[in-house]
């Protein structure tokens, strides 16, 4: 099961220690939703274009992930002309993709990429994303031309930009 994670310190996080972007539960917003399976999302885990791939594995139901979330779209922002892209691959729960992680996408004005994972066997496709994931969100992959690294963590902007920087 996919869950929450831990901070740098090895702490549960908590819904207190966070400040997260405004949720939105409505009615249904009819916005276009790339929905795949493990592997249609396969082909953006390997991508040689010479961009650096920046892929977050979170959900709006994840505090840590919602709040690091603006740390992503700044990044987007600032380094998209620099050959970065970033992908944010959504976990929610398919049947609440249109009341809730549509709604959400709108409410909070997402510019980068946004997907979400149908893929009921995640014993399957975890380790495939990284071995060493325990399949705590959220997580990320920072990826060029097959150099490749995965974090179980959260991020400051700082951090993301560090990781970042150094493949460019």
């Amino acid at each position: 099961m996919v869950s929450c994670g831990k901070n740098k310190k090895g702490n549960d996080i908590s819904a207190s220690e966070v400040e997260p972007i405004e949720h939105v539960e409505t009615k249904a917003i009819d916005i276009p939703l790339e929905i795949y399976d493990y592997a249609g999302l396969e082909t953006f885990l390997n991508l040689k274009d010479d961009k650096i791939h920046v892929v977050n594995f979170w959900a709006t139901w994840c505090a840590p992930c919602v709040k690091e979330l603006p740390y992503f779209e700044k990044l987007n922002d600032a380094y998209k002309e620099k050959g970065v892209e970033v992908m944010l691959v959504s976990l929610d729960f398919p049947h609440l993709y249109d009341k809730k992680l549509k709604p959400f996408i709108v409410k909070n004005n997402l510019q980068s990429k946004v997907v979400a994972l149908d893929d009921a066997d995640m014993n399957a496709w975890i380790p495939k994303v990284d071995e060493s994931w325990s399949g705590s969100i959220p997580a990320t992959v920072i990826y060029k031309n097959g150099d490749s690294h995965f974090y179980e963590q959260s991020f400051t902007y700082e951090e993301l930009e560090k990781e970042v920087k150094k493949m460019l």
